[in-house]
């Protein structure tokens, strides 16, 4: 990789860093898409691989949030069947 472009992919990461810290999302937005633009030009074909990969990761996700839904679900309706003080007595361990 050239060194403007890791120029400009550091400063663009590290000022869209800082404006997601100072609440600027917007900006913080337009500068991640300079940053992953730059990489995307160096490295098309991990990306092109990304993105035929992405509806199985999507889906992955959409399971485990499934899983951890019902988890949490299943933990309320035994609080609620054992009375508080046992959720309580769980939550501090």
């Amino acid at each position: 990789m050239p060194n403007w472009k890791r120029a400009l992919l550091a400063g663009s990461a590290g000022a869209a860093l800082a404006m997601f810290l100072k609440g600027k999302t917007t900006a913080g937005v337009i500068l991640t898409g300079v940053s992953l633009a730059t990489l995307a030009s160096e490295y098309p074909e991990k990306f092109a691989e990304v993105r035929d990969r992405l509806p199985r990761y999507l889906e992955r996700g959409t399971v485990f949030l499934d899983v951890v839904s019902r988890a949490g679900e299943r933990i309320t309706e035994l609080a609620e069947g054992r009375g508080a003080a046992w959720y309580e007595g769980f939550l501090r361990g």
